[in-house]
């Protein structure tokens, strides 16, 4: 079995995914599309925002996977009785939303995450600035600020990663 792995790149407003070994398939997301080539064939679908936005029970549902994956789509069926209380109709209803949705996926009842939960969050957060502040990371940390005074560890966490960030160029 070959295991999936997760590698990402964000580079001019887009996230690429490979997704596995054994796909060969790119993934760019953008804001308004999705784009997934396999060798010659491309596929076309609408992705907005709202794809990477989670309810309260998805959250818990993608955090059980991300816990647990790779797992076998019975053994989450059985976690998620015991943890969600949920029927096996439930949980597959719910595994094919957020596979329709490019977060996970079941190859061979296999269920795997085709990002994982930081890149998730990364994701979530860069959408955020961008529809909330135009894409300006120091209008968010100046808005953040306004009512939360940061501490003195915080300031250097955030100067630690501004001198990260500046010898990468």
């Amino acid at each position: 079995m070959v295991e999936s792995y997760q590698v990402c790149l964000y580079y001019d407003g887009f996230f690429y995914a490979p997704l596995n070994a054994n796909d060969a398939l790119l993934t760019f997301w953008s804001n308004h599309i999705k784009l997934g080539i396999r060798f010659n064939t491309i596929k076309l679908r609408t992705v907005v925002m709202e794809d990477y936005k989670l309810g309260a029970m998805e959250t818990r549902f993608a955090e059980l996977i991300w816990d647990n994956a790779p797992i076998s789509s019975g053994e989450l069926v059985k976690l998620c009785e015991k943890e969600l209380t949920w029927k096996k109709s439930t949980t597959y209803t719910m595994l094919r939303r957020l596979c329709e949705r490019g977060i996970f996926q079941n190859k061979g009842g296999i269920v795997s995450s085709l990002m994982s939960k930081r890149e998730f969050n990364a994701l979530q957060s860069e959408k955020f600035v961008e529809e909330t502040f135009d894409g300006s990371l120091p209008q968010f940390l100046a808005a953040f600020t306004l009512r939360k005074k940061l501490s003195t560890r915080e300031i250097n966490e955030l100067q630690k990663l501004i001198d990260e960030k500046r010898g990468e160029f």
